[in-house]
Protein backbone atom coordinates (compact mmCIF):
# COMPACT_ATOMS: atom_id res chain seq x y z
CA UNK A 1 0.00 0.00 0.00
CA UNK A 2 1.23 3.49 -0.79
CA UNK A 3 1.93 5.86 2.10
CA UNK A 4 -0.58 8.34 0.75
CA UNK A 5 -3.33 5.72 0.94
CA UNK A 6 -2.53 5.06 4.59
CA UNK A 7 -2.56 8.78 5.35
CA UNK A 8 -5.88 9.24 3.58
CA UNK A 9 -7.42 6.38 5.58
CA UNK A 10 -7.63 8.71 8.57
CA UNK A 11 -5.97 6.59 11.28
CA UNK A 12 -2.74 7.75 12.89
CA UNK A 13 0.28 6.57 10.92
CA UNK A 14 3.33 5.19 12.75
CA UNK A 15 6.63 4.58 11.01
CA UNK A 16 10.31 3.90 11.66
CA UNK A 17 13.51 4.88 9.91
CA UNK A 18 16.51 2.62 9.29
CA UNK A 19 19.83 3.12 7.56
CA UNK A 20 21.78 0.54 5.49
CA UNK A 21 24.36 -1.33 7.63
CA UNK A 22 27.97 -1.44 6.54
CA UNK A 23 29.12 -4.71 8.18
CA UNK A 24 27.77 -8.23 8.57
CA UNK A 25 27.47 -7.70 12.32
CA UNK A 26 25.47 -4.51 11.83
CA UNK A 27 23.25 -6.30 9.30
CA UNK A 28 22.43 -9.00 11.83
CA UNK A 29 21.59 -6.37 14.44
CA UNK A 30 19.38 -4.47 11.99
CA UNK A 31 17.39 -7.57 11.05
CA UNK A 32 16.90 -8.28 14.75
CA UNK A 33 15.61 -4.75 15.19
CA UNK A 34 13.27 -5.17 12.22
CA UNK A 35 11.84 -8.38 13.70
CA UNK A 36 11.14 -6.66 17.01
CA UNK A 37 9.54 -3.60 15.41
CA UNK A 38 7.41 -5.79 13.11
CA UNK A 39 5.41 -6.77 16.18
CA UNK A 40 4.26 -3.15 16.49
CA UNK A 41 2.75 -3.34 12.96
CA UNK A 42 4.23 -0.09 11.61
CA UNK A 43 2.46 1.49 8.66
CA UNK A 44 5.81 1.76 6.91
CA UNK A 45 9.55 1.88 7.43
CA UNK A 46 11.91 4.15 5.54
CA UNK A 47 15.49 3.41 4.52
CA UNK A 48 18.00 6.23 4.25
CA UNK A 49 20.96 6.66 2.00
CA UNK A 50 23.86 9.07 2.03
CA UNK A 51 24.46 11.44 -0.83
CA UNK A 52 27.27 9.44 -2.46
CA UNK A 53 26.83 7.80 -5.84
CA UNK A 54 26.83 4.16 -4.68
CA UNK A 55 24.71 4.54 -1.54
CA UNK A 56 21.26 4.29 -3.23
CA UNK A 57 22.03 0.75 -4.39
CA UNK A 58 22.55 -0.39 -0.79
CA UNK A 59 19.29 1.34 0.05
CA UNK A 60 17.44 -0.44 -2.76
CA UNK A 61 18.83 -3.81 -1.68
CA UNK A 62 17.81 -3.31 1.96
CA UNK A 63 14.36 -2.10 0.92
CA UNK A 64 13.90 -5.28 -1.09
CA UNK A 65 14.84 -7.50 1.86
CA UNK A 66 12.62 -5.65 4.33
CA UNK A 67 9.67 -5.92 1.98
CA UNK A 68 10.15 -9.47 0.69
CA UNK A 69 11.40 -11.21 3.82
CA UNK A 70 9.83 -9.12 6.57
CA UNK A 71 6.61 -8.06 4.86
CA UNK A 72 7.15 -4.40 5.74
CA UNK A 73 5.85 -1.51 3.63
CA UNK A 74 8.97 0.39 2.63
CA UNK A 75 9.81 3.99 1.68
CA UNK A 76 13.13 4.27 -0.15
CA UNK A 77 15.09 7.48 0.37
CA UNK A 78 16.57 8.72 -2.89
CA UNK A 79 19.06 11.57 -3.25
CA UNK A 80 19.93 13.17 -6.57
CA UNK A 81 23.07 15.35 -6.35
CA UNK A 82 25.38 12.52 -7.38
CA UNK A 83 23.13 11.05 -10.09
CA UNK A 84 22.15 11.73 -13.66
CA UNK A 85 18.57 11.46 -14.84
CA UNK A 86 19.46 8.16 -16.49
CA UNK A 87 20.85 6.77 -13.24
CA UNK A 88 17.75 7.86 -11.34
CA UNK A 89 15.59 6.08 -13.93
CA UNK A 90 17.63 2.92 -13.43
CA UNK A 91 17.25 3.08 -9.64
CA UNK A 92 13.51 3.57 -10.05
CA UNK A 93 13.32 0.55 -12.34
CA UNK A 94 15.04 -1.53 -9.66
CA UNK A 95 12.58 -0.36 -7.02
CA UNK A 96 9.63 -1.24 -9.21
CA UNK A 97 10.95 -4.75 -9.78
CA UNK A 98 10.84 -5.20 -6.01
CA UNK A 99 7.30 -3.78 -5.88
CA UNK A 100 8.51 -0.75 -3.91
CA UNK A 101 6.23 2.14 -4.77
CA UNK A 102 7.11 4.68 -2.06
CA UNK A 103 10.02 7.10 -2.41
CA UNK A 104 11.23 9.98 -0.25
CA UNK A 105 12.84 12.44 -2.67
CA UNK A 106 15.86 14.33 -1.31
CA UNK A 107 18.52 16.58 -2.73
CA UNK A 108 21.33 15.18 -0.57
CA UNK A 109 23.93 16.92 1.55
CA UNK A 110 26.49 18.77 -0.61
CA UNK A 111 29.06 18.41 2.16
CA UNK A 112 28.97 14.63 1.71
CA UNK A 113 29.39 14.70 -2.06
CA UNK A 114 32.79 15.35 -3.58
CA UNK A 115 32.72 18.05 -6.23
CA UNK A 116 33.93 15.56 -8.84
CA UNK A 117 30.99 13.26 -8.03
CA UNK A 118 28.27 15.87 -8.45
CA UNK A 119 26.14 15.83 -11.58
CA UNK A 120 24.46 18.70 -13.37
CA UNK A 121 21.04 17.14 -13.82
CA UNK A 122 19.75 17.97 -10.33
CA UNK A 123 20.33 20.75 -7.85
CA UNK A 124 17.04 20.67 -5.89
CA UNK A 125 14.75 17.96 -4.55
CA UNK A 126 11.81 19.53 -6.39
CA UNK A 127 13.47 18.59 -9.70
CA UNK A 128 13.77 14.97 -8.58
CA UNK A 129 10.13 14.99 -7.46
CA UNK A 130 9.08 16.20 -10.91
CA UNK A 131 10.91 13.31 -12.60
CA UNK A 132 9.56 10.74 -10.15
CA UNK A 133 6.01 11.87 -10.84
CA UNK A 134 6.63 11.75 -14.60
CA UNK A 135 8.07 8.26 -14.22
CA UNK A 136 4.78 7.22 -12.62
CA UNK A 137 3.82 4.53 -10.17
CA UNK A 138 5.39 6.11 -7.08
CA UNK A 139 3.95 7.76 -4.03
CA UNK A 140 6.46 10.57 -3.49
CA UNK A 141 7.27 12.27 -0.21
CA UNK A 142 9.67 15.04 0.74
CA UNK A 143 11.58 16.35 3.71
CA UNK A 144 10.90 19.53 5.66
CA UNK A 145 12.39 21.47 8.56
CA UNK A 146 10.18 22.97 11.29
CA UNK A 147 13.07 25.21 12.41
CA UNK A 148 13.98 25.90 8.74
CA UNK A 149 16.63 24.24 6.60
CA UNK A 150 20.13 25.21 7.85
CA UNK A 151 20.99 26.59 4.41
CA UNK A 152 17.92 28.81 4.10
CA UNK A 153 18.38 32.50 4.78
CA UNK A 154 14.98 32.78 6.48
CA UNK A 155 11.88 30.76 7.35
CA UNK A 156 10.08 32.51 4.50
CA UNK A 157 12.67 31.39 1.96
CA UNK A 158 12.51 27.86 3.33
CA UNK A 159 8.72 27.77 2.94
CA UNK A 160 9.02 28.99 -0.65
CA UNK A 161 11.32 26.08 -1.49
CA UNK A 162 8.97 23.69 0.29
CA UNK A 163 6.08 25.00 -1.79
CA UNK A 164 8.11 24.13 -4.89
CA UNK A 165 8.31 20.53 -3.66
CA UNK A 166 4.57 20.38 -3.06
CA UNK A 167 3.82 21.96 -6.44
CA UNK A 168 6.16 19.46 -8.12
CA UNK A 169 4.09 16.59 -6.70
CA UNK A 170 5.23 15.75 -3.18
CA UNK A 171 2.22 14.04 -1.60
CA UNK A 172 3.35 14.14 2.03
CA UNK A 173 6.25 15.51 4.06
CA UNK A 174 8.36 14.13 6.92
CA UNK A 175 10.01 16.61 9.25
CA UNK A 176 13.53 16.81 10.52
CA UNK A 177 13.64 15.98 14.22
CA UNK A 178 12.77 18.68 16.75
CA UNK A 179 12.40 18.80 20.52
CA UNK A 180 9.80 21.49 21.11
CA UNK A 181 6.37 20.89 19.61
CA UNK A 182 5.73 24.60 19.27
CA UNK A 183 8.10 24.57 16.29
CA UNK A 184 5.96 21.94 14.56
CA UNK A 185 2.62 23.67 15.14
CA UNK A 186 3.94 27.08 14.06
CA UNK A 187 5.39 25.36 10.99
CA UNK A 188 1.95 23.96 10.15
CA UNK A 189 0.51 27.47 10.31
CA UNK A 190 3.17 28.80 7.92
CA UNK A 191 2.77 25.94 5.44
CA UNK A 192 -1.01 26.29 5.46
CA UNK A 193 -0.70 30.03 4.82
CA UNK A 194 1.57 29.25 1.85
CA UNK A 195 -1.00 26.88 0.35
CA UNK A 196 0.86 23.67 1.21
CA UNK A 197 -1.93 21.19 1.91
CA UNK A 198 -0.16 17.81 2.10
CA UNK A 199 0.08 15.81 5.38
CA UNK A 200 3.18 16.55 7.45
CA UNK A 201 4.47 13.71 9.63
CA UNK A 202 6.58 14.84 12.60
CA UNK A 203 9.92 13.10 13.04
CA UNK A 204 11.08 12.24 16.57
CA UNK A 205 14.29 10.89 18.08
CA UNK A 206 15.13 10.41 21.75
CA UNK A 207 18.53 11.83 22.69
CA UNK A 208 20.80 9.17 24.15
CA UNK A 209 23.68 11.28 25.46
CA UNK A 210 25.40 14.63 25.85
CA UNK A 211 27.57 14.19 22.74
CA UNK A 212 24.52 13.46 20.61
CA UNK A 213 22.86 16.61 21.93
CA UNK A 214 25.92 18.65 20.94
CA UNK A 215 25.82 17.18 17.42
CA UNK A 216 22.16 18.17 17.02
CA UNK A 217 22.75 21.73 18.14
CA UNK A 218 26.03 22.34 16.31
CA UNK A 219 25.70 20.34 13.09
CA UNK A 220 21.96 20.10 12.56
CA UNK A 221 20.99 23.47 14.07
CA UNK A 222 18.19 21.93 16.13
CA UNK A 223 17.08 23.76 19.27
CA UNK A 224 17.39 21.83 22.54
CA UNK A 225 14.95 23.23 25.16
CA UNK A 226 16.30 23.96 28.63
CA UNK A 227 14.25 21.18 30.23
CA UNK A 228 15.73 18.62 27.88
CA UNK A 229 19.24 20.02 28.20
CA UNK A 230 19.11 19.91 31.99
CA UNK A 231 17.87 16.34 31.93
CA UNK A 232 20.61 15.23 29.54
CA UNK A 233 23.23 16.91 31.71
CA UNK A 234 21.78 15.34 34.86
CA UNK A 235 21.67 11.78 33.51
CA UNK A 236 24.85 11.86 31.42
CA UNK A 237 26.92 8.85 32.48
CA UNK A 238 23.91 6.93 33.84
CA UNK A 239 22.81 4.70 30.97
CA UNK A 240 19.55 3.52 32.52
CA UNK A 241 18.61 6.95 33.85
CA UNK A 242 19.39 8.56 30.49
CA UNK A 243 17.28 6.01 28.62
CA UNK A 244 14.28 6.50 30.88
CA UNK A 245 14.49 10.28 30.78
CA UNK A 246 14.91 10.50 27.00
CA UNK A 247 12.09 8.02 26.32
CA UNK A 248 9.78 9.81 28.76
CA UNK A 249 10.55 13.14 27.12
CA UNK A 250 9.95 11.76 23.59
CA UNK A 251 6.77 10.03 24.78
CA UNK A 252 5.38 13.29 26.18
CA UNK A 253 6.34 15.02 22.96
CA UNK A 254 4.59 12.31 20.94
CA UNK A 255 1.40 12.57 22.99
CA UNK A 256 1.33 16.33 22.53
CA UNK A 257 1.76 16.02 18.78
CA UNK A 258 -0.97 13.42 18.36
CA UNK A 259 -3.39 15.29 20.62
CA UNK A 260 -2.66 18.45 18.63
CA UNK A 261 -3.69 16.79 15.37
CA UNK A 262 -0.47 15.38 13.88
CA UNK A 263 -1.30 12.61 11.37
CA UNK A 264 1.11 10.20 13.05
CA UNK A 265 4.74 9.82 14.09
CA UNK A 266 7.96 8.97 12.27
CA UNK A 267 10.58 7.60 14.70
CA UNK A 268 14.28 7.83 13.89
CA UNK A 269 15.53 4.52 15.32
CA UNK A 270 19.30 4.58 14.60
CA UNK A 271 18.68 0.88 13.77
CA UNK A 272 17.71 0.12 17.37
CA UNK A 273 14.33 -0.98 18.65
CA UNK A 274 14.34 -0.50 22.41
CA UNK A 275 13.51 3.21 22.52
CA UNK A 276 10.96 3.05 19.69
CA UNK A 277 9.11 0.18 21.38
CA UNK A 278 9.11 2.00 24.72
CA UNK A 279 7.79 5.23 23.19
CA UNK A 280 4.94 3.55 21.34
CA UNK A 281 3.98 1.56 24.41
CA UNK A 282 3.91 4.76 26.44
CA UNK A 283 1.70 6.71 24.05
CA UNK A 284 -0.69 3.80 23.64
CA UNK A 285 -1.00 3.30 27.37
CA UNK A 286 -3.95 4.85 29.21
CA UNK A 287 -2.02 4.97 32.46
CA UNK A 288 0.69 7.63 32.77
CA UNK A 289 3.19 7.06 35.54
CA UNK A 290 6.40 8.38 34.09
CA UNK A 291 6.51 12.01 35.27
CA UNK A 292 7.18 13.41 31.81
CA UNK A 293 8.49 16.95 31.27
CA UNK A 294 5.20 18.18 29.89
CA UNK A 295 5.83 21.87 29.25
CA UNK A 296 8.93 21.68 27.09
CA UNK A 297 7.97 18.49 25.35
CA UNK A 298 4.38 19.15 24.47
CA UNK A 299 4.65 22.83 23.62
CA UNK A 300 1.64 25.00 22.96
CA UNK A 301 -0.14 25.59 19.71
CA UNK A 302 0.96 29.21 19.30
Amino acid sequence: MKVTERLKAGAKVFSFEFYPPKTAEDTTKLFGTALELMRLSPDFVSVTNSSSGMAPYRTVALCGVLKAQFGLEVVAHLTCLAHTKSEIAGICAGLKKMDITNVLALRGDPHNVEVSARRRDYSHASQLITDLKLDGGFSVGGACYPEKHPESASPEEDIRHLKEKADAGAEYLITQLFFDNAFYFRFLERTAAAGIKVPILPGLMPITGYKQMQNFTQMMKVTVPDTLRRGIERWDGDKDGMFKFSVDYASAQARGLLEGGAPGLHLYTLNRSRAAIAILKNIKSDKDSHGKPQKAAEGNRK
